[in-house]
């Protein structure tokens, strides 16, 4: 049996696995013809949770079309995980108890390849942008997909390009929407929010200033006039909706395979891409999840609130949002990647059960980030973080690695710590900070790429990689004086962390901390213990 529309008729061959309960056929011929919402970032936490939303509104009779996927990175993950699959996916919910529950996704009815030398699927994309019926254009591209600019704060050469050579060349994501905005102006100003749902701070206002840069450089360069900005800028007809997600999708478990396997589903083995996505026919996931988004929908929207999502005001998802970024989950994701790595783990559930990084987690949650977070009213930030510490972290059968964790940490670092800092720094009390700055130290001493035992290591990828690792070039293990003034170059990068740490003091026990990490073999275990107690 494979995952395709075919095999779905036979409904009694896929046993205990659960099964769209709505006309899949009828629900795609919809969606082409008044297609109501495109996305873009066609990855794991898009299948396993966004797409899982619409499905539940189909199921439950109050939607009548589904989700068109876009991706602009990666265009094999539209040719050999949706298209093979007739755009299904398989998505496991993994129990703490060890049991699996799957659902078979067809609410993507259509997915695309954002390629701008693709004729085809371009006249696709300029159908939908001017289709009056488009209500929502969301996005999970992680955050470096909305980067326009490099840490010196200027273009990169590529959005540079993008504006210089006008909207029919455009290459950068950013870029890519910003010209299918521009047809949408075009066909009569049409309403629509553009919705970050990406695991970042302010992912709504970061999406405007790229998009706002892109259109204002087409503006400048004449390849649109000054309304387009002014529609852009129009918050009744554009919306840049803010939002918090948090749903942790680890990549494909061997285990959910050979499960899927035995339910007699073909196929099910994961790819690697060119571009090294490694990526299956199916998403597994923990079962909790958490999607909480600014009512701004210009243009009306699918009833996300009847599918478990909180629909509330700008500062109820800021405060949200800072709760569960700077405070109660991501920090101690970002702190157990780094450590996991040097200290040799490849799961994060087995982290919880060393006693020094359990320490590290509960002085970076509860003594150091609850006394700053706010409470937003809708979650209680110590209950979220009671359910990471003692639930979703520890969980067995959510096979989540500290080195997936550890991917584009420079991009992470400014929100996950930066924010405590900053909280911090306004009360003149950073030198009480002692979690958060083991955490950034040890960041730097995994950048390394030598692990605690001294040997060599992969650092994940990261788009500031080898910047950050030319400032280290000369650091030694075992060698703490030639680390000298190496650190300052980073430390005092506000586009890092959001605030110059050598300027407010916090660098001097950071410095500290990694002098001593690098002071030999073992050293970054005896610094836990030294720092933790």
């Amino acid at each position: 049996m494979k995952l395709s529309l075919d095999s779905l008729k036979n409904t009694s061959a896929w046993g205990e696995i659960k099964l769209p309960r709505y006309d899949v056929e009828k629900v795609t011929e919809n969606t082409h013809k008044s297609p109501v919402w495109l996305h873009f970032g066609a990855g794991n936490i898009f299948r396993g949770f966004i797409a899982s939303l619409q499905q539940s509104l189909l199921d439950q009779g109050l939607s009548k079309t589904g989700i068109i996927a876009a991706d602009t990175f990666d265009y094999e993950i539209i040719d050999k995980i949706f298209r093979a699959h007739d755009n299904l996916t398989v998505s496991a919910s993994l129990l703490p108890d060890g049991s699996v529950e799957s659902e078979v996704i067809a609410s993507v009815c259509e997915a695309l390849k954002a390629d701008i030398t693709d004729e085809a699927e371009m006249a696709r994309f300029y159908e939908i942008a001017k289709s009056p019926s488009l209500q929502m254009i969301s996005f999970t591209i992680t955050e470096k997909g909305y980067a326009v600019k490099n840490t010196q704060g200027e273009l990169t050469p590529l959005v540079v390009s993008d504006i210089t050579e006008g909207p029919e060349h455009a290459r950068h994501a950013m870029s890519f929407v910003t010209e299918l905005m521009l047809e949408r102006y075009k066909a009569g100003k049409l309403p629509v929010a553009l919705v970050s749902m990406d695991n970042c701070s302010h992912n709504g206002e970061k999406l405007k200033s790229s998009v706002m840069t892109i259109a204002n450089g087409w503006v400048e360069n004449g390849f649109a006039d000054k309304g387009f900005v002014d529609y852009l800028n129009d918050e009744s007809v554009v919306g840049f909706p803010w939002s918090m997600i948090d749903k942790i999708t680890p990549r494909p478990s061997e285990k959910v395979e050979a499960i899927l396997s035995e339910a007699g589903l073909e196929e099910m083995s994961p790819i690697i891409t060119s571009k090294k996505t490694f990526i299956a026919p199916f998403v597994n996931a923990e079962k909790p999840q958490y999607l909480v988004i600014e009512d701004s929908f210009p243009n009306s929207r699918p009833a996300l609130e009847k599918a478990g999502v909180y629909m509330t005001d700008r500062d109820t998802v800021n405060n949200v949002e800072r709760m569960k970024v700077t405070t109660c989950l991501n920090p101690l994701h970002t702190a157990l990647a780094v450590y996991g790595c040097l200290l040799g783990y490849t799961l994060i559930c087995e982290e919880m059960k060393d006693e020094d990084l359990v320490k590290l987690v509960r002085k970076l949650g509860y003594d150091e980030g609850l006394p700053v977070v706010t409470d937003p009213g809708i979650l209680s930030p110590k209950a979220f973080i009671d359910e990471v510490i003692n639930e979703r972290l520890p969980n067995p059968f959510m096979p989540d690695a500290p080195q997936r964790i550890a991917t584009d940490t420079s991009q992470k670092v400014g929100i996950r710590f930066g924010e405590t800092i900053k909280s911090y720094e306004a009360n003149g009390d950073v030198e009480k900070l002692t979690a958060v700055p083991l955490a950034i130290a040890g960041w730097l001493r995994y950048l390394l790429g030598v692990d605690d035992n001294g040997e060599a290591m992969e650092i994940s990828s990261d788009p500031l990689k080898d910047e950050l690792k030319a400032h280290l070039t000369g650091i030694e293990l075992g060698k703490p004086e030639t680390v000298g003034d190496k650190l300052d170059s980073i430390l005092s990068n506000s586009e890092i962390f959001g605030t110059d740490l050598v300027r407010n003091g916090l660098s001097k026990k950071i410095t500290e901390i990694f002098l001593k990490e690098v002071s030999g073999t073992g050293a970054v275990r005896a610094t836990l213990k030294e720092y933790l107690g």
